[in-house]
């Protein structure tokens, strides 16, 4: 009941709003069981109670939870905003301010420090953007109104009191995304529990105030799931006109000799050599960008489950080492536009009378609307997306 009340208020509203007093007690009937099973886990009542009091449910989080830019944005304009000039340089300075502490994770785990650095960057865009909203609120709304995963978000819930009752980080800085994933590299409390380390020798697991604690606990991470040393994590590739799409796919894996005999090769038409098994990943089709991945690119995948996501840390990490980005266009006539392009787009809006905010490069519903408004005046789709079509036409 209570479930199908938030989201009529959702429905109603788009935005977090005040409950009805008997929805109020149907939130604090749910928490009285959530501590149950607290004490259960071994939390106390005291510890729960420090943790919960006051709070009331964010229905902001429902409207979010269907709208994971992963699953809902077209590959290119995903990649643009994650993987652009300005990402690359924020990154280069990251690397070299701490640079001892990727190296000490690399040399520790096994793992690439430029892949650990793409984590970092498309995580937190390194430290600038860990989340607002505090993990208990998040996940305590979650638990009981969440239409699915409602027991996994308990879990994350229980995790996230066990690590303020153990003192590894200051409660006022548990604050991250809306599904509770926290700090420099926005691990999930029971990813915490079970994969943090101590990187800097303070002899506390802190991912939020320690960059050298996230990093190490990053590459344990991909260690865990699978990185081998010396392994490329994959990079693009040129098919042959004959190509069948049924052959790629992730977990299609081949040995290299097999794609190569096929008339595959590298982007730049050399020959592919390596004696190891890979995938090719067509994320547009095959008259878009393609990609040999290896079981280094599963480590990566595990990390958030999205194939866009896993290449976006690893193109971000070649750029961070010096290599060039994609060299095959997109499907579109309608390129994708970059974070800075993206704010020029605001600017050219808020200059023509739209309210779309500060001009941070984040595309909201607001700038959304304006959008879809400029699209009808040039006789575009209606999608509010923020393509370079419509930055020309702002721009003219």
């Amino acid at each position: 009941m209570i479930r199908h009340l938030a989201l009529a208020v959702l429905a109603m509203t788009g935005v977090a709003a005040a409950l009805p007093a008997s929805a109020q007690a149907d939130f604090r009937s749910c928490l009285s069981g959530l501590r149950s099973q607290a004490a259960a886990k071994g939390i106390s009542g005291q510890a729960f109670d420090t943790a919960t009091r006051g709070i009331q449910p964010d229905l902001k989080i429902l409207e979010l939870m269907n709208s994971q830019p992963e699953f809902k944005t077209e590959i290119w304009d995903y990649l643009s905003a994650l993987v652009d000039d300005q990402r690359v340089q924020d990154g280069a300075g990251a690397m070299r301010q701490w640079g001892k502490a990727l190296a000490n994770a690399e040399a520790r785990f096994g793992v690439d420090r430029y892949v650990i650095a793409g984590v970092w960057g498309v995580e937190s865009d390194f430290g600038k953007n860990f989340g607002d909203r505090p993990l208990v609120q998040s996940l305590a709304t979650l638990s009981c109104y969440a239409p699915r995963r409602q027991a996994y978000f308990t879990g994350e819930l229980m995790a996230t009191l066990k690590i303020v009752q153990d003192g590894d980080i200051d409660p006022g800085l548990l604050q991250g995304s809306w599904a509770g994933a926290f700090g420099h590299t926005q691990f999930m409390p029971s990813t915490f529990q079970r994969l943090a380390v101590d990187g800097d020798g303070d002899g506390r697991r802190d991912v939020v105030s320690s960059v050298p604690d996230a990093v190490a606990s990053t590459a344990n991470f991909l260690k865990k799931a699978g990185w081998t040393n010396g392994l490329p994590w994959g990079y693009e590739v040129r098919l042959p006109s004959d190509f069948s799409a049924s052959l790629a796919g992730r977990k299609k894996k081949r040995a290299l000799s097999s794609w190569a005999a096929m008339g595959v090769t590298r982007v730049d038409g050399r020959p592919l050599s390596g004696d190891y098994a890979a995938a090719v990943l067509i994320p547009a089709g095959l008259n878009g960008p393609a990609f040999i991945v290896t079981k280094n690119f599963d480590a990566v995948y595990s990390y958030n489950a999205a194939e866009s996501y896993g290449l976006a840390i690893a193109l971000l990490g070649d750029r961070l080492k010096g290599l060039p980005g994609i060299r095959t266009a997109w499907p579109t006539d309608d390129p994708p536009l970059s974070r800075a392009e993206r704010r020029e787009l605001q600017r050219l809006l808020t200059a023509r009378g739209y309210d779309v905010g500060e001009p941070d490069g984040k595309v909201g519903s607001k700038t959304r609307e304006a959008i879809k408004d400029i699209e009808r005046r040039i006789g575009l789709e209606q999608r509010g997306r923020p393509g370079g079509k419509v930055l020309e036409a702002l721009r003219s």
